[in-house]
């Protein structure tokens, strides 16, 4: 299995300029790989791949506190 790219770049919603995500440590299971960053406008951004619920759990988490659990 492939690892996940450590730093991803999407450009921010809402100022146009590009962010740079970094793979979060969630947990040791291969369920989600979870990125998030921070846009110089303050805008936080997140993305993840993985486990089609536990993504979308984690993009709707309102902070940058959320965590799996088994």
């Amino acid at each position: 299995m492939n690892k996940p790219a450590r730093i991803l770049h999407f450009k921010c919603e809402q100022c146009g300029k590009f962010v740079k995500v970094f793979l979060q440590k969630l947990s040791t299971c291969a369920h989600i790989q979870a990125y998030q960053g921070i846009c110089d406008c303050g805008t936080l951004k997140k993305h993840a791949t993985g486990d089609q619920a536990t993504v979308k759990a984690y993009l709707a988490s309102e902070d940058g506190h959320w965590s799996h659990h088994h």
